[in-house]
Order: structure tokens, then C-alpha cells, then sequence
């Protein structure tokens, strides 16, 4: 048994990048929460595993598959394994879910 526990909690952004912590490891599930600053490097991912990621608070612009999206509070997105999706640009201190599938 775990205890519980608040997603708000030392969500202070880095100075740069994003941070990525573990909420729950368990079987092929992670959940993690991504708190990002609004410098970050453009990085490309193309991941194993299925995510689907919701932002909590603030705002980012991502492409996935070459198509642009932008997530508010509250918006949530499905990125399929195998499919490349880059983070361009976050608002500071944006938090997010993001619930992995592992293959």
C-alpha cells in the first residue's frame, strides 16, 4: 500500500527542460507526471510504447507525426506507439499526466 499523495506538490519547474517523475510503476503501466519550464530543446521522440498524456496546468505546442497541436488545461492526447512526436515549445511551469503502456 502506498500513500497518498498530490500531483501539485514540488511541481516547481526547472530552470530548464522538463522534469519527469514517477507516480506508479506497476506490471506495463508508468504514470508520470512531466513538469516543464518554457526553455526546453525540441526533441523528438518515437517511443515502444503507447502514452496518452493530458496537460493539468499551462500550455504546450507539439507536433506529432508532423501535425501541429496545442494543449491547454485540461486537453489530452493519444500518441500511439512508433508514431514521433516532438514538445516545440511550453509555457512555464506547465504540468502534465502522461500514462504509459509498455508493449
Amino acid at each position: 500500500m502506498t500513500l497518498p499523495g498530490n500531483l501539485f506538490d514540488d511541481a516547481q519547474p526547472p530552470a530548464e527542460g522538463e522534469r519527469f517523475d514517477v507516480l506508479l510503476a506497476q506490471r506495463n503501466l508508468v504514470i508520470e507526471r512531466i513538469v516543464s519550464s518554457d526553455v526546453i530543446t525540441p526533441t523528438t521522440y518515437t517511443q515502444p510504447q503507447d502514452e496518452w498524456v493530458v496537460v493539468l496546468e499551462g500550455e504546450a505546442r507539439l507536433s506529432v507525426a508532423g501535425t501541429p497541436h496545442t494543449l491547454r488545461r485540461g486537453d489530452h492526447l493519444f500518441l500511439p506507439a512508433g508514431v514521433p512526436h516532438t514538445v516545440e515549445h511550453t509555457v512555464n511551469g506547465t504540468v502534465w499526466l502522461a500514462v504509459h503502456l509498455q508493449p
